[in-house]
């Protein structure tokens, strides 16, 4: 139990311990709850400030939910690495809201978070209220997913929070140009955790095992049949101006596909765009309110 934030440990289908954070758990409106979903190797704490900002926003109030996917964060590792895949975090997120007793609701899904609403769409498409995609689609390109996985594979151990964010600056600092010390600083603490004194990345190191033997040369494989069954949801996708994941060419063919798709492109970041940075929070709980208004 946390000031802002109820703790929630709930069992996953095959039996494994998971988190969640609830904002505002106990809100009492028709404001549509928001299900945020995190990245390969992050985890709810990526949500935080923006979890604050529109689980106390001042004309639509809603509950907030962040999720630890199993092998992040405060959820437990799994001994099995290869079960660190879309399809059973899928089905660890539906497991979580049963749990919470939520039917239906906003999903945002940064990176790897919005390939698992994809898979969401066709296991149980009526939970879906509207859509927010974080620098990611049903198309990504290769090469970014590459230097993903290159830096993750490489990444060094910090000796203190300061050298945390410092090294996340120098890592990632020229696509995110707009970003402040302060940034940095929180991106850290959401990336990292501190075990007895030893700063550390927040994920289970098996994880990287799921990246090994793709072929970065090759197309990899899209999602467009299961993007097909968002078409009548609306949809919000947010795209870096640096990314090297997101291809403004797949932005177009999604606006093709889905021609009422609303897009906001944030200057000066790369992927994915740190979602409690300048006018995001306010778009992106105006989004929100529009899709109450549609259910209502």
């Amino acid at each position: 139990m946390s000031g802002s934030f109820n703790e929630v440990f709930f069992d996953a289908p095959d039996g494994l311990k998971l988190y969640a954070r609830v904002y505002n758990s106990t809100v009492e409106n028709e404001n549509l709850p928001l299900v945020c979903l995190p990245g390969l190797t992050r985890n709810s704490r990526d949500f935080h400030e923006l979890a604050l900002t529109l689980a106390s926003h001042p004309e639509t109030p809603r509950k907030v939910v962040t999720f630890d996917y199993r092998g992040r964060g405060l959820s437990a590792y799994d001994p099995d690495w290869k079960n660190y895949n879309i399809r059973i975090e899928a089905g660890d997120v539906l497991a979580g809201l049963k749990a919470l007793n939520i039917e239906r609701a906003v999903f945002l899904g940064t990176s790897r978070g919005g390939l698992v609403i994809h898979v969401l769409a066709v296991v149980f498409p009526h939970i879906l209220s509207g859509v927010i995609f974080n620098d990611i689609g049903p198309e990504i390109v290769a090469e970014g997913f590459r230097q993903i996985r290159d830096y993750l594979s490489t990444a060094k151990a910090p000796a203190d929070w300061q050298q945390a964010a410092a090294l996340q600056k120098a890592v990632h600092g020229k696509a995110f140009p707009a970003l402040t010390n302060a940034d940095w600083d929180r991106f850290a603490h959401a990336i990292y955790r501190d075990e007895n004194g030893v700063i550390r990345s927040d994920y289970d190191a098996n994880l990287l095992k799921t990246l090994e033997g793709i072929d970065f040369s090759a197309k990899l494989p899209d999602l467009w049949a299961q993007f097909e069954l968002l078409k009548d949801l609306p949809l919000l996708v947010i795209r870096g101006e640096n990314t090297t994941l997101l291809a403004q060419e797949t932005v177009d063919e999604m606006t093709r596909r889905h021609p009422a798709l609303q897009f906001i492109n944030v200057n000066g970041q790369g992927h994915a765009p740190f979602l409690e940075t300048g006018r995001l929070p306010e778009l992106i709980a105006a989004f929100a309110a529009g899709v109450d208004l549609r259910g209502s």
